[in-house]
C-alpha cells in the first residue's frame, strides 16, 4: 500500500476515534453545560422515530416500547449511562491509538447500530450520523486500520503475537 493511502486510513481512523472520544467526554464533563448525562430522557421521549410526512407526535419506531421500558428502569438506565460513556471513550482511545482496532470498530458498529434503531429517524432519509459512524467503523475494522500507523502494527511484530494468532481477530 502506498504511504498516502496508509496515512489516509490512519487519519480516518483517528478522526473517527476523536469523534467517539469527544462524544464520551461531552457526556462525562458536560462541555455544553446541559447537566449530567442521563439516557432516560432520550429512551422515554425521543425514540418514537420519524418518517417522511409523519406527524411529530406519531410513534413510528417499532422498537419504541422496548426503549421506553429500558428508560423507565432505574437499574438499566444506570448501566446504560456507564456503558455509553465508557464505550464512547474506550472506542475513541482505541481507534486513535490503533490498538485492538477490529474490536473497537465492531464495538462502534454495535453502539451506532443500537443508536440508529433507537433513534429511528428517517424524516430526512436513512443516512444519519449514526449510520455514517457505523459504516466508517465497519470499514476500518474490515481493512485492519490499526495496521497503518497504529499500535496494532507494532504488536503484530512481537513473538507474543506469533504465538497467539487468534489475536488477529481483535487487532488490525
Amino acid at each position: 500500500m502506498t504511504t498516502t493511502k496508509a496515512r489516509a486510513i490512519a487519519a480516518l481512523r483517528i478522526m473517527l476515534g476523536l469523534g467517539f472520544l469527544y462524544a464520551g467526554f461531552e457526556k462525562v464533563f458536560q462541555f455544553a453545560g446541559t447537566g449530567a448525562f442521563n439516557v432516560a430522557g432520550f429512551l422515554t421521549h425521543a425514540t418514537g422515530g420519524a418518517l417522511p410526512g409523519s406527524a411529530a407526535t406519531a410513534i413510528v419506531n417499532p422498537t419504541h416500547a422496548f426503549w421506553v421500558s429500558l428508560g423507565s428502569n432505574a437499574g438499566a438506565v444506570s448501566a446504560i449511562n456507564v456503558l455509553v460513556q465508557a464505550g464512547e471513550i474506550g472506542i475513541g482511545i482505541a481507534l486513535i491509538l490503533g490498538l485492538a482496532t477490529r474490536f473497537a470498530s465492531i464495538a462502534g458498529v454495535v453502539m451506532m447500530g443500537l443508536f440508529y434503531v433507537a433513534n429511528w429517524s428517517f424524516a430526512t432519509g436513512p443516512f444519519n450520523e449514526q449510520f455514517m459512524y457505523g459504516a466508517i467503523a465497519l470499514v476500518l475494522g474490515l481493512i485492519g486500520a490499526g495496521e497503518y500507523y497504529g499500535l496494532d502494527a507494532l504488536i503484530e511484530k512481537t513473538t507474543w503475537f506469533s504465538h497467539t494468532p487468534s489475536l488477529r481477530y481483535v487487532l488490525g
